[in-house]
């Protein structure tokens, strides 16, 4: 029988962060049955790790790293990663770690202060392009949102960090609130253009920032805490411009759903990678 873990990332408390589960053996488990057991499990994802190629943060602490949602397999899912190196620090001792994925090796560092492990991954070389006007409006039909909420100062734009994602900015609190849209519709949209998540953000101030994720291509209504996507958000802040380097921003996810997040990004001089932290906790 399969050893499934079970954590909460990107928050200290059991009751707050975004679910994941975590195999830390999954030599000889098909394609198919890695999916049964994350449908199984329910959570957004589950990672599923097998030995990884020698690498330079040593011996017996590179692995292949594969992660499934209740629907599909995505290429890169950042809380999960966060999950699995606590899991694994756990276990081997906190230190460095590299996770071999589909889109590149993503280095994780793992510390510990007052009984609380952090993990801080190192994204894949990230880019972001323009979204067609066209997509940019069937998006907003498909959330319910008309284009005068939208924040002039943030532009739509698809972003990618190990994997893409549409970035929308909300010109009111009030409006990132009130999510109510068309699932079939929205996971058309997105199944086009090869979106994991739909990234919805409102700036507080020029370091802080309220997000929330749906993701109904993962047979998920709404992400509580998205590693991948605050990764692809660092990339579209740098590329716009809206913050220096370095730089940290903080993001806050999972309010409205009652399961509080905390995302730390982090953007460092002549580092195209982006840094994204978190803490995680075993259920």
């Amino acid at each position: 029988m399969t050893d499934v873990l079970r954590y909460t990332a990107f928050a200290t408390d059991p009751a707050g962060g975004n679910r994941a589960g975590v195999v830390l053996d999954a030599a000889g488990l098909s394609d198919e049955r890695m999916a049964a057991i994350a449908a199984e499990v329910g959570y957004s994802e589950t990672a599923f790790l097998t030995p990884g190629p020698a690498d330079e943060a040593g011996p017996g602490r590179s692995f292949t790293a594969r992660y499934f949602s209740p629907a599909a397999e995505v290429p890169f899912c950042g809380h999960a990663t966060v999950a699995t190196a606590v899991a694994l620090a756990e276990r081997l001792g906190a230190g460095d770690f590299a996770l071999h994925t589909r889109p590149g090796r993503v280095p994780v560092a793992v510390t510990e202060a007052d009984g609380v492990l952090k993990a801080t991954l190192s994204s894949v070389e990230p880019h972001v392009r323009e979204a067609a006007d066209a997509d940019v409006a069937e998006a907003l039909a498909a959330l319910r949102w008309s284009a005068a909420e939208l924040d002039p100062a943030l532009p739509p734009r698809i972003a990618f960090a190990g994997a893409h994602h549409l970035v929308l900015a909300a010109a009111t609190r009030a409006r990132l609130a009130d999510l109510d849209y068309d699932f079939g519709r929205l996971r058309a949209l997105m199944e086009r253009l090869d979106l994991t998540t739909v990234q919805l953000v409102w700036r507080e101030s020029p370091a802080v920032f309220h997000v929330r994720d749906p993701f109904p291509v993962g047979g998920v209504v709404e992400d509580a805490a998205t590693g991948a996507a605050a990764a692809a958000f660092g990339a579209y802040a740098r590329e716009l411009g809206l913050a220096g380097e370095p730089a940290r921003l903080a993001l806050h996810q999972g309010h409205d759903m009652g399961s509080p997040s905390l995302l730390e990004v982090e953007l460092r001089a002549g580092d195209p990678r982006v840094h994204v932290t978190g803490a995680a906790v075993r259920l």
